[in-house]
């Protein structure tokens, strides 16, 4: 088996219906060359993985239905490229963290992801009235400085992100929790569809995969992972930005907030991430300031 089919047999197993990480590891150390993939069956999968019936019959029906070559037609057509952590063009910093997708599914321009000036932002979905103004004041400098602009599609802070960098004629990536059939929230699919475009969406689930609770937490991590850095515009005490930040330190990743009043509830989250060691940004110069090495 030549690395081209070897690839090819990689995404059809990833992108089968009852496929998660776990199992899909195990599988790899039992069969690395996934040279038996085609000839398992139902009661092999139920012994060895120890799964359900019903799982493992649609797995076997997701590897029968059609081959891998098709399956690459098939998302050739939808203008999905899958990109391998085993691919030269998968992103470098992405590759660094400790448990990178084995696949991401792109739709777009898949070279936005290697750009050296990536900047995550992330914050809360319910943001002030004064959120738009926070996100043109800093995330503008920095698109129109070359910079990528990453967050995660949502309503409020991100879905302001996105639309600053478009609005400089700027980059930005998308990072999604569902696959691509199941645009979420719904009221971002004009955002999705001027993104996929121009500019770049990826997930690390296939298209059919719709969204749940616990992907949003495990996309924050590609989020942060793509990123030099995070900027936290607005978070709440008690918001998931601050899990984000959490995991873009544990991933070496500097960390900015931006400061708001003592009595705004969307401030209290950035403010508590000042009190522990992050950047206050003020202007977009604090952040370029930390990278000499990337102004122009």
């Amino acid at each position: 088996m030549d690395d081209t089919e070897w690839r090819a047999r990689f995404i059809h197993l990833h992108s089968c219906r009852g496929m998660t990480w776990k199992l899909f590891y195990s599988y790899l150390k039992i069969d690395p060359g996934l040279e038996n993939i085609y000839s398992l069956t139902k009661f092999e999968l139920q012994t060895i993985f120890q799964l359900k019936s019903e799982r493992a019959a649609i797995l076997i029906h997701d590897l029968h239905i059609c081959s891998s070559n098709e399956l690459l037609r098939i998302y050739e057509k939808q203008q999905i490229t899958p990109i391998t952590c085993f691919d030269t063009y998968y992103p470098t910093l992405l590759k660094e963290i400790h448990d990178p997708p084995f696949v991401l599914y792109v739709k777009g321009n898949h070279h936005y992801l290697n750009n050296s000036r990536c900047m995550a932002v992330i914050g809360t979905r319910n943001p002030s009235h004064e959120a738009a103004k926070k996100v043109m004041h800093v995330i503008k400098p920095l698109a129109i400085k070359n910079w990528t602009i990453i967050s995660g599609l949502a309503i409020g802070i991100d879905t302001l992100a996105h639309q600053a960098a478009l609005l400089s004629k700027g980059k930005t990536i998308a990072v999604l929790g569902a696959g691509f059939h199941h645009i979420y929230p719904k009221r971002n699919e004009q955002l999705f569809q001027e993104m996929s475009k121009n500019n770049c969406i990826i997930t690390e689930y296939p298209p059919h995969i719709p969204p749940r609770k616990w992907h949003f937490p495990a996309r924050n991590r590609i989020i942060s992972g793509l990123s030099k850095a995070i900027i936290v515009i607005e978070a709440n005490e008690k918001s998931g930005s601050l899990i984000t930040a959490d995991q873009a330190l544990e991933q070496g990743r500097d960390v900015f907030a931006v400061p708001g009043s003592i009595f705004s509830n969307t401030s209290r989250g950035t403010n508590k991430l000042i009190q522990e060691g992050a950047k206050l940004v003020l202007h977009a110069t604090d952040i370029l300031t930390e990278f000499p090495e990337d102004c122009e």
